[in-house]
């Protein structure tokens, strides 16, 4: 079952002055900065209440953060919700009619298993799926 919003995430070109500018309009550092080698991406979090905000900085041409920039620019790209058993919560959602874009959970950042939606069976929303690591 869906808890709860776990984090958006959004894609910027440069995390650092994307760390920066974020910095200035939550009163706050960042939290943590991560290397996801197998998704192409350098991600930084930052904690808002129990929400986080993580920036997607592309790290190489191939990934999916330089290709959304590439066709829509920075912003939004995705909205994360956390989830008690993501196995499950696939299987659920598959049987709902939703397609999958992962078959199996795969590691992500910030310690957690992870699951994406197809933007295509939620109304043009990336959807991904949040477990924390046990």
């Amino acid at each position: 079952m869906i808890k709860k919003i776990e984090h958006i995430g959004i894609a910027v070109k440069n995390i650092n002055e994307s760390n920066e500018l974020f910095k200035k309009l939550f009163g706050k550092e960042h939290y943590k900065v991560e290397v996801v080698e197998s998704e192409g991406v350098s991600t930084s979090f930052f904690m808002l209440g129990e929400t986080k905000i993580e920036l997607l900085e592309a790290t190489n041409e191939k990934s999916a953060i330089a290709k959304f920039i590439e066709k829509k620019g920075e912003g939004i790209h995705h909205i994360a919700y956390e989830v008690d058993n993501i196995d499950t919560e696939m299987e659920r959602l598959k049987g709902e009619g939703f397609e999958l874009i992962n078959m199996q959970p795969k590691d992500g950042a910030d310690n957690k298993r992870i699951c994406f939606l197809h933007p295509k069976s939620t109304n043009g929303i990336l959807v991904e799926l949040c477990e924390e690591k046990k």
